[in-house]
């Protein structure tokens, strides 16, 4: 029983991952396309997915709350139906909560990128809106 938990937290986190990277797949490409480019843009979206799946199953699956089941070789808890019910809502929860931290953190990054980005735009226009502006008058 243990092991079949531990099967479905797996495969719970695995999806809940993969379809969340899947949905915010065409964001992270636009701002990755803004700030890195066009050349960059498609490996970092690639290693964000991994990111974005690998953060969703270490925090999904939490082997130190599913030990609670095991106590050396004889299981400990019972494995009932409304600790399935609630093994697996917690499974999806900190899937979740793990990768809206992960994205949290990568959408504050960026909002700092392209602020810097932006700054260097203005600045490297203004010479050549003053040298417009000279030649008008």
């Amino acid at each position: 029983m243990f092991f079949m938990l531990l099967a479905a937290t797996f495969l719970i986190s695995l999806v809940t991952s993969v379809l969340v990277s899947r949905f915010f797949d065409g964001a992270v490409a636009r701002i990755l396309g803004r700030i890195v480019g066009d050349d960059l843009t498609d490996p970092w979206r690639k290693y964000l997915r991994f990111a974005i799946v690998v953060v969703g199953v270490s925090g999904g699956v939490r082997l130190w709350e599913l030990e609670k089941y095991l106590d050396g070789k004889s299981v400990a808890t019972e494995l009932t139906g409304a600790r399935w019910t609630l093994e697996i809502y917690r499974t999806l929860i900190e899937t979740l909560q793990s990768v809206a931290w992960l994205l949290l953190l990568f959408f504050l990054c960026t909002m700092i990128a392209y602020v810097v980005v932006r700054a260097i735009e203005s600045k490297s226009a203004s010479p050549a809106r003053r040298e417009k502006q000279d030649d008008a008058q």
